[in-house]
Protein backbone atom coordinates (compact mmCIF):
# COMPACT_ATOMS: atom_id res chain seq x y z
CA UNK A 1 0.00 0.00 0.00
CA UNK A 2 1.56 3.69 -0.92
CA UNK A 3 1.96 6.53 1.71
CA UNK A 4 0.69 9.91 1.16
CA UNK A 5 1.22 12.62 3.54
CA UNK A 6 -1.10 15.57 3.50
CA UNK A 7 0.44 18.25 5.08
CA UNK A 8 -0.10 22.24 6.22
CA UNK A 9 2.60 24.66 6.60
CA UNK A 10 1.01 25.50 9.96
CA UNK A 11 0.16 24.59 13.60
CA UNK A 12 -2.64 23.05 14.65
CA UNK A 13 -5.36 25.88 15.30
CA UNK A 14 -9.41 25.81 15.39
CA UNK A 15 -9.49 29.08 13.34
CA UNK A 16 -7.75 28.36 10.55
CA UNK A 17 -6.93 26.20 7.54
CA UNK A 18 -5.25 23.84 9.31
CA UNK A 19 -5.46 19.79 8.56
CA UNK A 20 -9.06 19.55 9.81
CA UNK A 21 -10.38 21.23 7.21
CA UNK A 22 -9.01 19.21 4.60
CA UNK A 23 -10.89 15.85 5.92
CA UNK A 24 -12.82 15.19 3.51
CA UNK A 25 -9.72 14.65 1.28
CA UNK A 26 -8.17 12.33 3.27
CA UNK A 27 -11.26 10.22 3.52
CA UNK A 28 -11.70 10.11 -0.38
CA UNK A 29 -7.74 9.14 -0.34
CA UNK A 30 -8.78 6.57 2.29
CA UNK A 31 -11.62 5.01 0.07
CA UNK A 32 -9.71 3.91 -2.70
CA UNK A 33 -9.65 0.52 -3.72
CA UNK A 34 -8.12 -2.28 -5.91
CA UNK A 35 -9.82 -5.02 -7.69
CA UNK A 36 -9.71 -6.89 -4.67
CA UNK A 37 -10.84 -4.62 -2.24
CA UNK A 38 -7.82 -3.56 -0.73
CA UNK A 39 -7.33 -0.19 0.64
CA UNK A 40 -4.69 1.76 -2.34
CA UNK A 41 -3.51 4.33 -0.28
CA UNK A 42 -2.48 4.80 3.40
CA UNK A 43 -3.30 8.69 4.35
CA UNK A 44 -1.29 10.63 7.01
CA UNK A 45 -3.06 13.82 7.69
CA UNK A 46 -1.33 16.41 10.33
CA UNK A 47 -0.59 20.18 10.68
CA UNK A 48 2.76 21.75 11.61
CA UNK A 49 4.18 20.14 14.58
CA UNK A 50 5.29 23.83 16.83
CA UNK A 51 5.11 26.78 14.64
CA UNK A 52 8.55 28.66 14.42
CA UNK A 53 10.77 25.30 14.87
CA UNK A 54 11.66 21.98 13.00
CA UNK A 55 8.66 20.26 11.79
CA UNK A 56 10.00 16.45 12.48
CA UNK A 57 8.33 15.18 9.87
CA UNK A 58 8.83 17.36 6.72
CA UNK A 59 12.33 17.81 7.70
CA UNK A 60 12.82 14.35 7.33
CA UNK A 61 10.89 13.19 4.36
CA UNK A 62 13.23 12.45 2.15
CA UNK A 63 14.32 9.37 4.53
CA UNK A 64 10.86 8.65 4.98
CA UNK A 65 8.22 5.62 3.83
CA UNK A 66 6.04 8.14 2.15
CA UNK A 67 5.28 8.57 -1.65
CA UNK A 68 3.94 11.58 -1.90
CA UNK A 69 3.97 15.06 -0.32
CA UNK A 70 0.62 16.64 -0.58
CA UNK A 71 1.46 20.27 1.03
CA UNK A 72 -1.44 22.74 2.06
CA UNK A 73 0.47 26.02 1.82
CA UNK A 74 -1.88 27.79 4.22
CA UNK A 75 0.88 30.09 6.03
CA UNK A 76 1.40 33.50 5.97
CA UNK A 77 5.09 33.35 4.49
CA UNK A 78 6.94 31.11 6.87
CA UNK A 79 5.83 27.73 6.82
CA UNK A 80 8.34 26.46 5.52
CA UNK A 81 12.04 26.76 6.80
CA UNK A 82 15.50 26.33 4.56
CA UNK A 83 16.17 22.53 5.74
CA UNK A 84 12.60 21.51 4.99
CA UNK A 85 12.73 22.95 1.78
CA UNK A 86 15.92 21.07 0.94
CA UNK A 87 14.16 17.68 2.60
CA UNK A 88 11.20 18.04 0.29
CA UNK A 89 13.94 18.66 -2.80
CA UNK A 90 15.57 15.37 -1.65
CA UNK A 91 12.04 13.91 -1.33
CA UNK A 92 11.32 14.49 -4.98
CA UNK A 93 15.16 13.41 -6.59
CA UNK A 94 14.63 10.01 -4.62
CA UNK A 95 11.27 9.80 -6.69
CA UNK A 96 8.61 11.10 -4.44
CA UNK A 97 5.43 12.67 -5.89
CA UNK A 98 4.90 16.34 -4.71
CA UNK A 99 1.06 18.20 -4.80
CA UNK A 100 1.62 21.79 -3.51
CA UNK A 101 -1.38 24.24 -2.77
CA UNK A 102 -1.40 27.55 -1.77
CA UNK A 103 -3.35 30.96 -2.02
CA UNK A 104 -4.32 34.67 -2.94
CA UNK A 105 -1.77 37.60 -2.19
CA UNK A 106 1.47 35.98 0.18
CA UNK A 107 -0.75 33.43 1.75
CA UNK A 108 1.81 30.13 1.46
CA UNK A 109 4.57 32.18 0.03
CA UNK A 110 6.80 29.92 1.64
CA UNK A 111 6.80 27.10 -1.53
CA UNK A 112 8.96 29.55 -3.35
CA UNK A 113 11.59 28.66 -1.59
CA UNK A 114 11.14 25.18 -3.33
CA UNK A 115 13.24 24.13 -6.24
CA UNK A 116 11.63 23.85 -9.72
CA UNK A 117 8.19 24.07 -8.07
CA UNK A 118 8.20 26.74 -6.17
CA UNK A 119 9.28 28.92 -9.13
CA UNK A 120 5.76 27.92 -10.69
CA UNK A 121 4.29 30.03 -7.67
CA UNK A 122 3.69 34.28 -7.97
CA UNK A 123 2.60 36.51 -4.93
CA UNK A 124 2.16 40.21 -3.85
CA UNK A 125 5.94 40.19 -2.71
CA UNK A 126 7.56 37.04 -3.55
CA UNK A 127 8.26 36.36 -7.40
CA UNK A 128 5.47 37.94 -8.88
CA UNK A 129 3.83 37.76 -12.23
CA UNK A 130 6.21 38.76 -14.92
CA UNK A 131 3.20 40.45 -16.82
CA UNK A 132 2.66 43.61 -15.04
CA UNK A 133 -1.11 44.15 -16.38
CA UNK A 134 -1.54 40.89 -14.10
CA UNK A 135 -0.73 42.60 -11.07
CA UNK A 136 -3.66 44.17 -10.04
CA UNK A 137 -6.65 43.65 -8.19
CA UNK A 138 -8.92 40.92 -9.95
CA UNK A 139 -11.53 40.10 -6.92
CA UNK A 140 -12.37 43.46 -5.36
CA UNK A 141 -14.61 42.53 -2.69
CA UNK A 142 -12.18 41.68 -0.09
CA UNK A 143 -10.46 45.03 -0.40
CA UNK A 144 -7.53 43.40 2.33
CA UNK A 145 -6.48 40.85 0.09
CA UNK A 146 -4.77 42.06 -2.49
CA UNK A 147 -3.30 40.50 -6.03
CA UNK A 148 -3.05 37.68 -7.06
CA UNK A 149 -6.56 36.89 -6.51
CA UNK A 150 -8.26 35.61 -9.09
CA UNK A 151 -12.27 35.40 -8.89
CA UNK A 152 -13.31 31.84 -9.88
CA UNK A 153 -16.70 32.56 -7.69
CA UNK A 154 -18.08 31.79 -4.52
CA UNK A 155 -16.78 28.95 -2.39
CA UNK A 156 -19.52 26.56 -2.51
CA UNK A 157 -19.93 27.28 -6.16
CA UNK A 158 -17.99 25.54 -8.77
CA UNK A 159 -16.26 26.96 -12.21
CA UNK A 160 -16.04 25.51 -15.59
CA UNK A 161 -12.61 24.22 -16.62
CA UNK A 162 -10.74 25.11 -19.65
CA UNK A 163 -8.36 22.22 -20.93
CA UNK A 164 -4.84 23.00 -22.29
CA UNK A 165 -4.67 20.47 -25.31
CA UNK A 166 -3.62 18.06 -25.29
CA UNK A 167 -5.91 16.73 -22.78
CA UNK A 168 -3.39 15.69 -19.23
CA UNK A 169 -3.85 12.17 -18.06
CA UNK A 170 -4.63 14.15 -14.58
CA UNK A 171 -7.65 15.69 -16.13
CA UNK A 172 -9.16 12.45 -17.97
CA UNK A 173 -12.61 11.65 -16.72
CA UNK A 174 -14.39 8.68 -18.46
CA UNK A 175 -17.40 9.55 -16.93
CA UNK A 176 -17.54 13.53 -18.16
CA UNK A 177 -19.40 13.70 -21.25
CA UNK A 178 -16.78 14.68 -22.71
CA UNK A 179 -14.11 12.43 -21.45
CA UNK A 180 -12.55 15.21 -19.10
CA UNK A 181 -13.07 17.19 -15.75
CA UNK A 182 -15.38 20.05 -16.67
CA UNK A 183 -15.08 21.48 -13.30
CA UNK A 184 -13.27 22.85 -10.91
CA UNK A 185 -14.43 23.93 -7.17
CA UNK A 186 -14.70 27.98 -7.17
CA UNK A 187 -13.12 30.70 -4.59
CA UNK A 188 -13.52 34.05 -4.40
CA UNK A 189 -9.72 35.20 -4.62
CA UNK A 190 -7.15 32.53 -6.28
CA UNK A 191 -3.16 32.46 -6.22
CA UNK A 192 -1.22 32.93 -9.83
CA UNK A 193 0.59 30.50 -11.35
CA UNK A 194 2.42 29.34 -13.82
CA UNK A 195 4.84 26.86 -15.91
CA UNK A 196 8.71 27.63 -15.32
CA UNK A 197 11.02 27.99 -18.13
CA UNK A 198 13.61 25.42 -18.93
CA UNK A 199 11.11 22.31 -16.88
CA UNK A 200 9.28 19.58 -18.19
CA UNK A 201 5.99 21.40 -17.09
CA UNK A 202 3.25 22.87 -18.67
CA UNK A 203 -0.17 24.51 -17.59
CA UNK A 204 -3.00 21.76 -18.10
CA UNK A 205 -5.92 24.05 -16.76
CA UNK A 206 -7.17 27.47 -16.95
CA UNK A 207 -10.18 29.62 -15.31
CA UNK A 208 -11.66 32.47 -16.01
CA UNK A 209 -12.19 35.04 -13.51
CA UNK A 210 -15.80 36.10 -13.37
CA UNK A 211 -14.68 39.82 -12.38
CA UNK A 212 -12.45 40.55 -15.31
CA UNK A 213 -13.16 37.91 -17.60
CA UNK A 214 -9.40 37.06 -17.20
CA UNK A 215 -7.73 33.22 -18.04
CA UNK A 216 -5.44 32.29 -15.42
CA UNK A 217 -3.94 29.28 -14.56
CA UNK A 218 -5.33 26.52 -12.32
CA UNK A 219 -3.18 23.85 -12.28
CA UNK A 220 0.66 22.96 -13.65
CA UNK A 221 1.70 19.72 -13.51
CA UNK A 222 5.42 18.85 -13.48
CA UNK A 223 6.96 15.63 -15.72
CA UNK A 224 9.20 13.13 -13.79
CA UNK A 225 12.46 14.72 -15.15
CA UNK A 226 15.93 13.69 -14.12
CA UNK A 227 14.81 10.85 -11.86
CA UNK A 228 12.62 13.54 -9.96
CA UNK A 229 9.00 12.38 -8.77
CA UNK A 230 6.25 13.87 -10.89
CA UNK A 231 4.85 17.03 -9.31
CA UNK A 232 1.63 19.44 -9.51
CA UNK A 233 1.51 23.36 -8.11
CA UNK A 234 -2.24 24.49 -7.75
CA UNK A 235 -3.74 28.01 -7.45
CA UNK A 236 -5.23 27.51 -3.98
CA UNK A 237 -5.91 24.88 -1.63
CA UNK A 238 -9.57 25.57 -1.71
CA UNK A 239 -9.80 23.24 -4.12
CA UNK A 240 -9.05 20.68 -1.43
CA UNK A 241 -10.74 22.34 1.60
CA UNK A 242 -14.03 20.88 3.74
CA UNK A 243 -15.60 24.26 2.68
CA UNK A 244 -15.48 23.88 -0.42
CA UNK A 245 -16.35 20.58 -0.85
CA UNK A 246 -19.59 20.80 1.63
CA UNK A 247 -20.72 24.20 2.96
CA UNK A 248 -21.85 22.55 6.17
CA UNK A 249 -18.68 21.83 7.00
CA UNK A 250 -17.59 25.55 7.46
CA UNK A 251 -14.86 28.00 7.66
CA UNK A 252 -12.67 29.34 10.37
CA UNK A 253 -14.27 32.94 11.26
CA UNK A 254 -12.21 34.99 9.54
CA UNK A 255 -13.98 34.38 5.94
CA UNK A 256 -16.56 37.00 5.34
CA UNK A 257 -17.80 36.77 1.56
CA UNK A 258 -20.61 35.10 0.73
CA UNK A 259 -20.50 31.59 -0.07
CA UNK A 260 -22.25 29.75 -3.10
CA UNK A 261 -24.21 26.77 -3.06
CA UNK A 262 -23.34 25.37 -6.82
CA UNK A 263 -21.84 22.36 -5.51
CA UNK A 264 -24.88 21.49 -3.10
CA UNK A 265 -27.26 22.10 -6.33
CA UNK A 266 -25.09 20.15 -8.88
CA UNK A 267 -23.38 17.42 -7.03
CA UNK A 268 -21.92 15.92 -9.77
CA UNK A 269 -19.38 18.70 -10.34
CA UNK A 270 -17.68 17.75 -7.10
CA UNK A 271 -17.66 14.34 -8.46
CA UNK A 272 -15.63 15.53 -11.70
CA UNK A 273 -13.14 17.31 -9.26
CA UNK A 274 -12.45 14.09 -7.16
CA UNK A 275 -11.92 12.14 -10.23
CA UNK A 276 -9.07 14.67 -10.61
CA UNK A 277 -8.15 13.50 -6.99
CA UNK A 278 -8.06 10.19 -7.59
CA UNK A 279 -6.31 10.47 -11.03
CA UNK A 280 -3.76 13.17 -8.98
CA UNK A 281 -2.73 10.16 -6.49
CA UNK A 282 -2.27 7.48 -9.27
CA UNK A 283 -0.03 10.12 -11.26
CA UNK A 284 2.47 11.23 -8.32
CA UNK A 285 3.36 7.77 -7.78
CA UNK A 286 6.95 6.50 -7.69
CA UNK A 287 8.23 5.22 -11.01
Amino acid sequence: MRKILIQTTIAAADEDWAIHRFSKLAQLLRDQRDAHGAPLFEVVARDRAVSGQADPVLASIDRSDFDQLWLMAVDVGDGLAPHECQAIERFRQRGGGLLVARDHMDLGSSVGGLAGIGAANHFHTRNPETDPRRRVNDDTGTPAIQWPNYHSGCNGDYQPVTICAPLHPLLADPASPTGAVRFFPAHPHEGAISAPAGLDARVIAQGRSLASGELFNLAVAFEREGGCGRAIAESTFHHFADYNWDLQLGCPGFVSEAPGDGMHRNPAALAEFQRYVINAAHWLLPA
